[in-house]
């Protein structure tokens, strides 16, 4: 009770839950209860709460929208900040952006799109925060955050607050200087340029076409649960080892797109991972290539 306690005069008691059931905040509507999940509504709030789990030696994560994330059957022991709803402010200055880290890269697109300024449309159908997509370099259909990134204003692992320019973002394929340093993302400045907004519509609309007709959209998933291995596609090297629709009991290989490994309705934490080891164990022997997740994973299995 005494770290509720201090937590909630961080922060909104309101902001503070107690065994938070952790499939309730990720797309794969996976995972055991959090024993603590707040969500913070500034930097200080932040920085405050970092401080006191530091100090009495209790783990803490920090998620977005959980669009990456496989959490353990048994939860998490520990404090989960969300960085989400309650940072997730978007404003615009002539060609830029300023958002907040908790913002939806879908929400950024739609406003860029009012605004008439194009170079953001790859994201649109991206299912995440802002503060993810800078962490992992996020990016789609040739499109990636380093191109239009300017600057990010983040909290080092010591609590100082530092805005660094994109040059010095370490920005490559799914990572970052964030991710390196575990670095927390706060806020950042996108740069985009002027458009016709016909066109920025009309490649965002085609986008969605290709995402609705080639990925697994209704049912819950994580997005692309591996990398792609350099010079080869996950979902294709997948199909080749013969394993589209493959199953572990709820937990199963996107029969549409064999990159996804999709959550039919009850699946576990433990049936997901089964099924990934399964995947990567039979991709190895079929075409000697080792896949690495991309999706994360957080708490106990």
């Amino acid at each position: 009770m005494e770290l509720y306690n201090r937590l909630c005069t961080i922060t909104k008691q309101e902001n503070v839950m107690k065994d938070e059931p952790m499939k309730k905040h990720t797309t794969f509507r996976i995972g055991g209860p959090a024993d603590y999940f707040v969500t913070p509504e500034s930097k200080e709030e932040i920085q405050a709460i970092v401080e006191l789990c530091k100090k009495e030696e209790i783990p803490y994560s920090v998620i977005g929208n959980g669009s990456n994330l496989l959490v353990g059957d048994k939860g998490y022991r520990g404090v989960i900040l969300q960085i989400f709803k309650k940072m997730n402010q978007i404003r615009v200055e002539e060609n830029k952006i300023y958002a907040g880290a908790g913002a939806l890269l879908s929400k950024i697109a739609a406003t860029a799109l009012a605004e008439s300024l194009t170079g953001f449309e790859f994201a649109a159908g991206i299912p995440g925060t802002l503060g993810g997509a800078v962490r992992m370099n996020a990016g789609a259909y040739g499109g990636e955050m380093k191109q239009v990134l300017k600057s990010v204003e983040v909290m080092t692992a010591d609590g100082e607050f530092l805005t660094i320019p994109v040059e010095e973002m370490g920005l490559a394929y799914r990572t970052s200087v964030v991710e390196q340093k575990n670095y927390i993302v706060l806020e950042a400045v996108i740069s985009l340029e002027k458009g016709n907004p016909e066109k920025i519509k009309e490649v965002m609309d085609d986008l969605k076409e290709k995402r609705v007709t080639k990925q697994p959209l209704e049912y819950a998933s994580a997005g692309s649960t591996f990398k792609r291995p350099e010079g080869y596609f996950a979902g294709k090297l997948i199909m080749d080892a013969g394993l589209r629709g493959y199953a572990v009991g709820d937990a199963q290989v996107s029969e549409k797109h064999c990159g996804f490994v999709i959550n039919r309705g009850n699946a576990t934490a433990a049936e997901i991972l089964q099924l990934m080891k399964d995947v990567q164990e039979r991709v190895k022997k079929q075409s000697g290539v080792t896949l690495e997740p991309e999706v994360k994973f957080l708490g106990e299995f």
